[in-house]
């Protein structure tokens, strides 16, 4: 009978883990990135600064 190899076993457990992890990584990623769309402008301005407005 042959003998388990439990290092490569663990070895097989953490890539599934680390492949896990990167994809929810992309996937919360993904879904950020739609709600903060480069160069859309705030929903709410903040007033300019009385020093500012000459």
């Amino acid at each position: 009978m042959a003998k388990p190899n439990y290092a490569f076993a663990k070895r097989q457990r953490e890539l599934a883990k680390k492949a896990k992890k990167e994809a929810k990584r992309q996937e919360r990623a993904a879904r950020q990135e739609p709600t903060a769309e480069p160069g859309s402008e705030p929903a709410v301005q903040p007033p300019p600064a009385e020093g500012d407005a000459k």
